[in-house]
């Protein structure tokens, strides 16, 4: 992408302190710009970040919400949120919270979401069922680094491809399957009763959109 994309507030701070702390799972430049583009798509929004991490992200979904939007994000890490605060803090629109993905998760059950974006282990590689019952209808599931990746640890490709398949599965979802970044997922809740009136058609339940990979 070109270098010219305009940043949201606070990113370049932001991804100072996160490289002197050698953090190296915040999420890259085109996951960021996707992420503010929905949030723009969702007026008086409700949004969700789960794994704040420095708040790389955080910042992106900031940057496309409107003065009536809301964001709720959580992190188990204090230091790595500590940043986030730091640097947005400041944004009325923002909530920042230190626990556990998996409690706050159960404390949020009833709550509806325009936006979820799934950056850490709970709610996406566990407690996957828990945020998609969040998930507003024609709200939008957000996961990234879905492609290999250097950091990832030993074992870890087979629950990626776990993740992709309960996803594909699940017949509430419409899916956009993105080849580029870290390869993204970003997953639609269908109208109530869409899911049965699709599977007694011929149409396919799961549709997967691609694009070729930028070259790095």
């Amino acid at each position: 992408m070109s270098s010219g994309i305009m940043r949201p507030a606070g990113l370049e701070a932001i991804e100072r302190e996160t490289r002197a702390l050698g953090f190296s799972m915040a999420s890259e430049l085109e996951t960021g710009v996707l992420l503010r583009t929905l949030a723009a798509l969702k007026p008086a929004g409700a949004f969700l970040e789960l794994g704040t991490g420095t708040g790389i992200g955080t910042a992106w979904i900031l940057g496309g919400m409107d003065s009536a939007s809301r964001l709720a994000t959580v992190d188990s890490e204090a230091k790595y949120v500590a940043v986030a605060r730091r640097h947005l803090g400041r944004d009325p629109r923002v909530r920042f919270h230190v626990e556990q993905g998996e409690a706050f998760l159960h404390r949020l059950r009833g709550s509806e979401f325009d936006l979820i974006f799934a950056d850490t282990w709970p709610g996406k590689f566990n407690h996957l069922e828990d945020a998609l019952e969040l998930l507003r209808t024609g709200g939008f599931y957000v996961v990234d680094d879905l492609l290999p990746q250097v950091n990832w640890p030993e074992g870890h490709a087979p629950k990626v491809a776990a993740l992709i398949s309960a996803l594909e599965r699940n017949a509430n979802l419409v899916l956009g399957r993105l080849m580029w970044s870290s390869g993204i997922i970003v997953a639609t809740r269908r109208l109530k009763g869409a899911a049965k009136l699709i599977s007694d058609s011929s149409a396919p339940v799961v549709a997967i959109t691609s694009v070729p990979r930028r070259a790095r």
